[in-house]
């Protein structure tokens, strides 16, 4: 297709009604009925001054508005936004499952989707049978539904079951079939909506490598997810959707950027001082949560110094095996580390007796790079149950690493590369074995 625009989108909208009964089903007499009753009740109404209309009485909300953007061959694209804000709809419109209530919408090639576990198929049907449903919805003709449906029941793992219906499937094989059907059958278009919110990690990984695969073929890929780490590594292009419309459209890295960064205000403590509505349940509650720097005020920090994270919490009865801490999160969505309290290889295991504690845990000087951090308060029990998980409930920023206003001075060494940025220590052996320090290093002692 060279690298022609395969999806035009313009000025889309969608409205739906919102608040009516939803109606039940109707027999052919009762169909009847009500068509023949129907313009005496509509007269009725507007004598009594009513709508005459079913539709007039509920609310209309836009779920999406106006709405443009193209995509072209090849290109993956990123689609992100808090719950809401229309992904899903506008994926359903391009699946050709809804019409849009204005706008138009080109699409040049046939499209395969996987909007939802199960999409599209019959829940009577054996996972083989849906497998030949679903390519013949895509067009396939048999004999190329044939060639690709050992790779397809391989991938999906369900070699065992693929004669049973799909109503007796978990989630997890109905998902990982649907995958399997939307991504081998070799769609032009590929739309995925969240198919890395079910399954387990090893899927997940198979999931993004296929994807990866499909969009390495020349295909394009239009990608849902909450998962801004994926959303990274698979998306040349990012669409960033905000309450029904187009917030910003850009290359990947940067659209994430601006939408973590979206609505948060400095924070660096949090308090709950209606401790019966603090976060968590019966067994412990988190009272405050702070980040903070010795010299360091206004949430930047200088990177030569430690960070340190505080929590206050109570803990109501004995509880063996509570773990409380925090995942440090970067600026794309990234989990660069989660530390626990008690991280030692037996602590956890111990049994914390009832009242309050303070925990402070401290990120090391010279460990992280320039940028924004986002802190996730986390706490339960050891394989057991969650307790507390607050995610981005603080964020700081680092400012500076290895500058002119650093310790270690240099400002050749500014915006060093990496996710994290470490001075390690180094020392230089000669061919002789012999100890040389190597000159401006932090062990040169000249």
């Amino acid at each position: 297709m060279g690298n022609e625009n395969v999806i035009k989108v313009q000025s889309v909208g969608k409205q739906y009604h919102i608040g009516g009964q939803k109606e039940r089903y109707k027999t052919l007499r009762s169909t009847l009925s009500d068509a023949m009753i129907a313009p005496l009740r509509r007269t009725r109404n507007l004598l009594r001054g009513q709508a005459s209309g079913a539709a007039e009485l509920h609310e209309k909300i836009w779920a999406l508005r106006d709405v443009s953007f193209d995509v072209r061959a090849g290109e993956v694209v990123g689609i992100i936004g808090r719950n809401g804000a229309g992904k899903s709809t506008l994926l359903k419109i391009l699946s050709r499952i809804t019409e849009p209530t204005e706008g138009t919408i080109d699409i040049y090639g046939r499209v395969g989707s996987l909007l939802e576990v199960g999409t599209g198929f019959h829940p009577e049907l054996t996972g083989r049978e849906n497998v030949y449903l679903n390519g013949a919805i895509l067009g396939m003709s048999r004999m190329e539904i044939d060639r690709k449906f050992d790779e397809i029941v391989a991938f999906a793992e369900i070699t065992k079951f693929i004669d049973t219906p799909v109503k007796h499937y978990s989630s997890g094989m109905g998902l990982r079939l649907g995958f399997a059907v939307a991504a081998h059958l070799e769609p032009d278009i590929l739309i995925v909506d969240e198919v890395l919110a079910v399954g387990d990690a090893s899927f997940q990984r198979k999931c993004l490598g296929k994807m990866g695969e499909v969009a390495g073929e020349g295909r394009t890929v239009l990608f849902v997810s909450h998962n801004m780490s994926a959303v990274n590594n698979l998306c040349e292009k990012t669409i960033w959707l905000e309450q029904g419309k187009v917030q910003a459209t850009g290359p990947t890295k940067q659209i994430v950027g601006q939408y973590l960064a979206h609505d948060i205000d400095r924070q660096q403590k949090r308090v709950w001082a209606d401790h019966g509505a603090a976060p968590g349940d019966q067994t412990a509650r988190l009272y405050e949560v702070s980040v903070f720097s010795p010299s360091s005020e206004g949430g930047q920090y200088d990177s030569a110094e430690a960070i340190l994270v505080r929590m206050v919490f109570e803990i109501f009865e004995p509880l063996e095996g509570f773990r409380i801490g925090f995942d440090l999160i970067s600026d794309q969505g990234e989990v660069i580390f989660r530390s626990l309290h008690n991280d030692g290889p037996s602590d956890y295991l111990l049994s914390i007796p009832p009242g309050c504690y303070e925990a402070t845990a401290a990120i090391p000087a010279n460990l992280l790079g320039e940028g924004m951090y986002y802190i996730k308060i986390l706490a339960g029990i050891h394989q057991v149950r969650k307790i507390i998980g607050l995610d981005r409930i603080l964020n700081f920023e680092v400012l500076n690493v290895g500058g002119v206003n650093s310790k270690y001075g240099g400002g050749a060494h500014r915006s060093r590369h990496g996710l994290i940025a470490p001075l390690l220590d180094w020392n230089v052996e000669s061919a002789q074995a012999e100890t040389v320090p190597l000159p401006g290093s932090r062990n040169d002692a000249a």
